[in-house]
């Protein structure tokens, strides 16, 4: 079911009780390309008619999590609870057309309905004696409901689940503004839609049997009903529902602590559920182009947090290298308990096409970063130390000599010299060049060693070199 471009109009939606996560995330990104791919509008409504639970953190934090990734949305944002006398004006209105009736329904009474339905192991639905009449007393709180359908079936042509059937028998009278006069989310979600021009509502499959409910009132107020796409929930990579522990985490998470790139993020979760053949590395300008509903499976989706990673460490190599240095510098800060100045960025740039190939995320590649900035004499950790027993420091000061001769410093002749000694000696190239990594980064593991070389320059090598020869590293 593809879309012509007409007034395509869609919406994101979240509750701000909490951070985007990952599943907001990618229904904000399925219809944000949606409109996108039709020429249409995206629009962004914040439902915080909760204020018990929402807060401003939350909203901020959306909002911060939908620029990162790259989902403008079209006008200024709204929000719920600002239109509640248009949602109770609708409520009227239903209630004048006897699409809805008041009803004096107390607690006690639902609950003897309800224990009925278990006792009978029936679904529970609410059959209020108000129904049919409106003669309640006057100076008794009472609630609005719709007056649903009882009679045949609501189907809908739903853009991924297909064609979908429900009986109306089984849609009961539910609330549509409770006895304080505030208006459901079930009221005020169709007012919401209907106002804000919406046309294809994409959400969650655990929405959809609110699409019957829904449906009811827009089908009572005469309302154009606009297209669904249930989207199948996203489960952690052993099938269970996504929780924490799979990945179900807020945007934030991905971007501050595990050192996402947004792009890697949104490649991934349009993967998530859409394809487009065999294509995994897909641009905005191609998922622009290439997405549409009818490819958004029916199963449900798994995450992979490996998956990520490794699409990850693909865009962090593509990336510019200034932009990617930008990124990593405050990390690398952080752990040196330091600042660094303009020479120390353009060197960090110059050293991600050798530390990139290596890092799966930004925390990896600050950490593999660090070595470059470390004030001699160095700390070398346990590992490292291991490689400098023994011979290794003999071999150390041969190297010091012949890389001492050179009369230039780049990625070929430090590697001609170290190679003439391990040649010399009669060992083997890795038995020079690691003690020499020891030396020169502290640790057992680095990019390559003719890289690290070249990056800290003459003085700077020769001097952590030194400090192993003499027994100054820590």
């Amino acid at each position: 079911m593809s879309a012509s471009p007409q007034a395509i109009v869609t919406r994101f939606a979240p509750s701000p009780t909490g951070f985007l996560h990952i599943g907001g995330a990618r229904t904000a990104l399925f219809n944000w390309l949606y409109a996108r791919r039709f020429g249409g509008r995206f629009v962004l409504r914040i439902e915080d008619t909760d204020k018990a639970r929402s807060t401003q953190a939350a909203i901020d934090a959306i909002l911060d999590g939908m620029t990162w990734l790259g989902l403008d949305w079209d006008g200024d944002a709204w929000f719920q609870s600002h239109f509640a006398a248009r949602h109770a004006e609708v409520a009227r209105a239903l209630l004048e057309s006897g699409h809805a009736y008041r009803c004096w329904m107390t607690q006690e009474e639902l609950a003897a309905q309800r224990e009925a339905a278990q006792k009978e192991r029936r679904p529970f639905r609410i059959r209020s004696p108000w129904r049919d009449r409106d003669d309640g007393p006057a100076d008794q709180p009472f609630v609005v409901r719709l007056r649903a359908p009882q009679e045949g079936e609501t189907s809908i042509d739903d853009a991924v689940q297909g064609r979908v059937t429900v009986r109306n028998e089984e849609i009961d009278d539910f609330v549509l503004l409770r006895s304080d006069g505030t208006p459901t989310y079930m009221l005020a979600v169709v007012v919401d839609d209907h106002d804000m021009g919406v046309t294809h509502v994409i959400r969650g499959d655990d929405h959809l049997n609110n699409a019957f409910r829904q449906i009811a009132i827009i089908r009572a107020m005469g309302w154009p009903v606009p297209t669904y796409g249930h989207v199948p929930l996203i489960h952690g990579a052993d099938g269970a529902k996504l929780s924490k522990r799979h990945g179900a985490l807020g945007v934030e998470t991905y971007r501050d602590e595990l050192g996402m790139l947004p792009e890697a993020l949104f490649n991934y979760l349009l993967r998530l559920g859409w394809g487009h053949g065999d294509a995994e590395i897909i641009s905005r300008e191609e998922a622009i182009q290439w997405f549409d509903l009818p490819q958004v499976g029916r199963a449900p989706a798994r995450f992979d947090m490996k998956k990520l990673e490794n699409l990850n460490g693909h865009y962090l190599r593509a990336a510019d290298p200034r932009r990617i240095a930008s990124l990593i510098d405050h990390r690398i800060e952080g752990a040196l308990g330091r600042g660094l100045d303009a020479g120390d960025i353009d060197l960090l740039t110059r050293a991600m096409p050798v530390l990139t190939p290596r890092a799966k995320d930004l925390n990896e590649l600050a950490e593999a970063a660090q070595f470059l900035f470390k004030l001699r004499p160095l700390d070398v950790d346990e590992k490292a130390a291991a490689l400098l027993e023994g011979a290794a420091r003999d071999l150390l000061a041969l190297v010091h000599e012949s890389l001492q001769k050179l009369d230039t410093w780049t990625v070929e002749a430090t590697e001609q010299a170290v190679r003439e000694v391990s040649e010399a000696e009669g060992v083997k190239l890795g038995q020079v060049a690691q003690p020499l990594r020891a030396a020169l980064t502290g640790r057992a593991t680095s990019p390559g060693i003719f890289d690290v070389l070249a990056l800290l320059g003459r003085d700077e090598s020769l001097a952590r070199i030194g400090d192993q020869m003499t027994g100054k590293g820590k």
